[in-house]
């Protein structure tokens, strides 16, 4: 066992920043609005044509980590004690890369524990509309209760029961979110935009760099490292996920962990052609190349669930409040045990 690591981490304030008794979000500003964007390329079975990724006119927060699967069980205790729209999916607890969360009781009165050493990775499994009533349930407080227009069903987004691929492509972000599943243009710039002022400057990977990244797992973390696939997994069976954050030293130049590898993350953009959502960044099992700030390489119907597919939260305050929203900074102390 690894001694235990103590990280200080700043972040903004924005309006939709939550208490501190709650489940804590951690976020990154993510600044220079105005910004640039570059042109992003097609992977083999990419999300289609080539686009301009990265300009992102206003400033925002972007989750450091992706969501753990601790606070996926948050969550799940807070609002899924019927579960009406699927939340919980059995894979999580029954498959040997599921992130070993488990339900118990019966409908109307379902409970849910995740096992320690998983608690701090991120949470698999989750359809693409599981993202969307995450940040609505965060955008309202992280409420308790049934899932209703109060919980996951409104919010910044209006789902109001959409669970079938047609319903779920036909939702958008309202103009007053906050919390949100991230757009590319908002992922692609807090992943590899230089943060050098309102530049097109960017990185080729989330790590700070156009070196190529190991995938050693080694302590303390020299740089540029990141969980996929070389000739073998990282860490491979149990967890095969490393925790948030664990190469501590291999941040994007925001200060993301995680943009590359360990699972893909869901964002809002559309595949229309083929009636799917996107994914970016790679997973444990794929290779470096699908890191890459060029590479479009995949969408899944919304309602996938996967073992390797998670997400990240952003926070988007609406225009009215949005320049006054980078308050003062406040520093959040992490207590992290390593389990390698």
């Amino acid at each position: 066992m690894k001694p235990i690591h103590v990280s200080i981490v700043a972040f903004a304030l924005w309006p939709c920043s939550i208490a501190p008794a709650e489940t804590i979000i951690e976020s990154v500003t993510v600044g220079n609005p105005g910004n640039a964007g570059e042109l992003s390329g097609v992977g083999a079975g990419g999300m289609g044509a080539n686009r301009i990724c990265g300009a992102v006119a206003y400033p925002f927060a972007m989750g450091r980590f992706e969501v753990t699967a601790a606070q996926y069980t948050d969550f799940l205790n807070a609002v899924a004690v019927t579960d009406a729209y699927g939340l919980y999916n059995d894979s999580m607890w029954s498959d040997t890369e599921g992130c070993k969360i488990a339900r118990s009781g019966i409908p109307g009165d379902f409970s849910y524990t995740v096992a320690a050493d998983w608690a701090e990775r991120p949470v698999d499994f989750v359809s693409w509309g599981d993202a969307a009533r995450f940040a609505n349930w965060l955008h309202n407080g992280q409420p308790a209760g049934t899932q209703n227009l109060a919980t996951t069903e409104d919010g910044s987004y209006y789902l109001n029961g959409a669970i079938d691929n047609a319903a779920l492509l036909a939702v958008s972000r309202r103009p007053d979110a906050t919390w949100v599943v991230p757009t590319e243009d908002e992922w692609y710039k807090a992943a590899y935009h230089k943060n050098d002022g309102v530049t097109g400057n960017y990185w080729d990977y989330p790590t700070g760099t156009d070196a190529v990244p190991s995938h050693e797992l080694l302590w303390p973390d020299p740089g540029n490292n990141a969980n996929y696939w070389d000739d073998g997994y990282t860490i491979g069976a149990p967890f095969y996920r490393t925790e948030a954050g664990e190469f501590e030293n291999s941040e994007s130049p925001y200060g993301t962990f995680d943009q590359g590898g360990n699972v893909w993350e869901w964002i809002e953009w559309i595949d229309a052609t083929h009636g799917a959502r996107g994914l970016r960044g790679a997973s444990y099992t794929t290779y470096i190349q699908h890191m890459r700030a060029a590479d479009r390489h995949f969408s899944q119907e919304p309602t996938v669930e996967h073992r390797l597919v998670g997400f990240r939260v952003a926070c988007v305050p609406e225009p009215a409040t949005v320049w006054a929203a980078a308050l003062a900074a406040m520093t959040v102390w992490r207590r992290r045990k390593r389990t390698y």
